[in-house]
């Protein structure tokens, strides 16, 4: 099962474990898994990490406002509908013949109350109103490389805009050795939300392989405990770092702005294989 989309060619890989469940690859990158028949099933590493940051971001079953920069196919809305029933929620995805391609292949709950939008994800960051969301994920990637214009300063003041005091930031981040990119990011995040965290397999936290990291911000203290303990008992365990040892870990490195924002680095090509 394929198609064409603007980020190039989708395809739907079938489960060999899971018999109603589905990898989607672009341009043979894996981008998300959707298990249809049990939505709270997070099968990718670091979408068990957001996983972990939505179940903590509010007593557990509480409905909460949710807003998703980058859709794919909509894993993360789907867990969000499954665990806190009666959740709204809103995707922003630049890629229209993808979201298409998703909910025709790959259909929503019908009782789901998610809001698809096409656009980019900043504009559509601009058009909400002030302290709307409980959460924001940010998981954008064109080509394997999140954009530039959502890793500067000014972005991350419009996300905290958005967010209502209290709420969850949470973005999914690549990077490789010499990890340049992902101690910039921690930088430009620190002056907007006084609590942060760094989720990640500690080979990519070493610098030894390129990998994701989530990185998540709030202007409350953020559940760092419970949030430890989960990522290191899951299947692939993971280390969080917070505090004087996330600062050690930036390095000094200086905030991004608009006026020098780059896109995160292409993957190595064995990165997929």
């Amino acid at each position: 099962m394929a198609a064409t989309v603007d980020g190039g060619v989708a395809e739907l890989v079938p489960d060999r474990d899971r018999s109603n469940a589905w990898t989607l690859l672009i341009d043979r990158a894996p981008q998300s898994h959707v298990d249809l028949d049990d939505p709270t099933h997070l099968d990718f590493a670091y979408q068990r990490r957001l996983g972990h940051v939505i179940d903590l971001a509010a007593p557990a079953g509480r409905p909460v406002h949710a807003l998703h920069l980058g859709g794919g196919a909509l894993t993360l809305a789907r867990y969000v509908a499954a665990t806190r029933p009666r959740s709204t929620q809103q995707v922003v995805e630049i890629d229209t013949p993808l979201v298409q391609f998703v909910r025709q292949a790959l259909p929503l709950d019908p009782g789901a109350r998610i809001r698809v939008r096409g656009g980019d994800a900043r504009a559509g960051l601009g058009k909400l109103p002030d302290a709307w969301a409980d959460l924001v994920i940010a998981d954008v990637f064109t080509g394997a490389r999140t954009p530039a214009h959502l890793t500067s300063t000014e972005f991350l003041t419009e996300v905290r805009r958005v967010l209502k005091p209290g709420g969850t930031y949470a973005a999914n981040l690549t990077d490789g050795p010499p990890l340049v990119f992902l101690r910039g990011q921690i930088a430009t995040a620190a002056p907007v939300f006084p609590e942060l965290a760094l989720a990640a397999d500690p080979a990519v936290l070493r610098g030894r392989r390129f990998g994701n990291a989530v990185l998540v911000g709030s202007d409350t203290p953020l559940p760092v405990a419970e949030l430890t303990r989960r990522v290191a008992t899951d299947p692939h365990p993971g280390r969080v770092e917070h505090g004087r040892g996330l600062t050690d870990f930036a390095g000094g490195a200086a905030p991004v702005t608009d006026a020098n924002a780059a896109d995160s680095p292409l993957p190595p090509p064995s990165t997929f294989d």
